[in-house]
């Protein structure tokens, strides 16, 4: 069945400490002064940008998140069990904020999706990739990103960057070769999905960065809404 939402979803990926949620705020920021986007609201083809992140862009993902990431439990989260609270807030967030934003036409832009779970539970912990593409499949309903930017980082420096911040979620504190294999999954999905998949170098200047990000988006628009452009 043809995809008929008016919206785009934007993705932003990466390992711990790559600077996705910086670069994320700054193509917002971006886009609301975009004359592009301008044009497009002024026909009513785009209603706006949102942004949004996983876990916790519901009320229910806030409180998953904050089990996934923050709260110290008497006993250890399963690997398993790790995934299905991953794949319930993916769930919750498709149905009550990213395909209803999409279909009112907004450009969604989101801090984590469906190859973070690929890297993370799959390479990172893993657990078979069949049953996390199965569930990543249940949750969405088929939904995919439009394009999704994964920053590439090394490991280290990652990492050291979030240990900067002073505090490291129960993610980060992972050991290395954790971190190392969850790259490796980032790795293969670039490269074997590399239409959706843009490759951006992190360990460039922040704002050359977000001008390399701005360039894509800004031919991504004129690609998705060449049409109604054409009308100006």
């Amino acid at each position: 069945m043809p995809n008929k939402l008016l919206g785009k979803l934007i993705v932003f990926e990466g390992s711990e400490g790559v600077g996705k949620t910086t670069q994320l705020n700054r193509l917002f920021e971006w886009l609301q002064h975009c004359d592009t986007l301008k044009q497009l609201q002024a026909k009513d083809c785009i209603a706006g940008v949102r942004i949004t992140r996983q876990p916790g862009g519901t009320e229910l993902g806030v409180r998953l998140r904050q089990l996934l990431l923050t709260e110290t439990l008497e006993h250890p989260i399963e690997d398993t069990a790790e995934l299905l609270l991953y794949a319930a807030d993916r769930a919750q967030h498709v149905a009550e904020v990213i395909r209803p934003q999409l279909e009112a036409g907004f450009v969604v832009l989101c801090d984590r999706y469906t190859d973070s779970t690929v890297a993370y539970q799959g390479y990172g912990r893993g657990l078979n990739l069949s049953l996390i593409d199965r569930l990543n499949e249940i949750a969405t309903g088929g939904l995919q990103s439009d394009v999704t930017f994964w920053l590439r980082l090394d490991v280290a420096v990652g990492l050291a960057r979030t240990q900067q911040r002073g505090t490291v979620d129960r993610i980060e504190q992972n050991q290395l070769d954790f971190h190392l294999r969850v790259k490796q999954g980032f790795e293969s999905l670039a490269q074997t999905d590399s239409s959706r998949i843009v490759t951006i170098e992190a360990d460039n200047d922040e704002a050359a960065i977000a001008t390399e990000i701005q360039q894509i988006v800004q031919k991504r628009l004129l690609q998705w809404y060449r049409p109604h452009l054409t009308r100006f």
